[in-house]
């Protein structure tokens, strides 16, 4: 019985964290996210943006300020798909999110996070379901973006409600559907009726990750 309340005790204490930028980007990310409503971060693999932007929620949700963490992303495969995965909604997306939900869990060590997911305080949200929804004191964490249309990122960013914020992150150059032009055009409009919403834009010399990782961006990208 002591075993099972020290268990319980430890899975509502998650573990401290500091979040360490390697480069001024990373750091524009961070703070971009703290202090805007909506944030988009676009730029090549290894660049940090999924790794900041989930770390940083983490952060927020820890303050006390937000009720939930939203992780969403298109339901488009990379490449050939494996077909259908089995089980719940969550469970068919948890592969596809797994670059969000494996930062949360070093934010908040596994068995924090498996308490907060279970208590619905993070929440996996399929983006057909956006739709009528309005979240309150959350934080929307959207993968992938560069495969969202016009009118999914519509969908998205118009329900957001008090005490909320959005970062949209996504590569244009590896879209699997329409050039990555959408997410685009969306902070180009943003910016053409001023609408305050920072783009933080990560190149190849933002590249955190590796140094063949680099090397392979730059070559890919020579050779299409």
């Amino acid at each position: 019985m002591k075993r099972q309340k020290r268990k319980a005790i430890n899975e509502r204490q998650p573990k401290n964290f500091h979040i360490q930028p390697k480069n001024k980007k990373q750091q524009r990310l961070i703070d971009s996210i703290r202090q805007s409503t909506i944030t988009v971060t676009i730029g090549c693999a290894g660049t940090g943006k999924t790794y900041c932007s989930a770390m940083t929620a983490a952060q927020l949700f820890l303050s006390g300020g937000y009720n939930k963490i939203v992780l969403t992303r298109a339901n488009v495969p990379t490449g050939r798909s494996l077909g259908h995965f089995p089980g719940t909604v969550q469970e068919k997306m948890a592969p596809w999110l797994a670059p969000l939900t494996n930062v949360l869990k070093r934010a908040f060590g596994e068995s924090h996070y498996n308490y907060l997911v279970n208590r619905s305080s993070i929440e996996i949200q399929p983006l057909e379901t956006i739709r009528g929804q309005s979240y309150e004191s959350s934080i929307i964490l959207v993968d992938e973006a560069q495969n969202l249309n016009f009118e999914e990122i519509k969908a998205i960013t118009t329900r957001l409600g008090e005490n909320s914020k959005l970062v949209l992150m996504g590569d244009p150059a590896q879209s699997d559907v329409n050039d990555g032009r959408s997410l685009i055009r969306f902070a180009e409009i943003c910016k053409k009726h001023s609408i305050s919403i920072p783009v933080i834009e990560f190149k190849v010399e933002d590249i955190v990750r590796s140094d063949i990782v680099a090397q392979l961006v730059k070559i890919f990208m020579m050779e299409k």
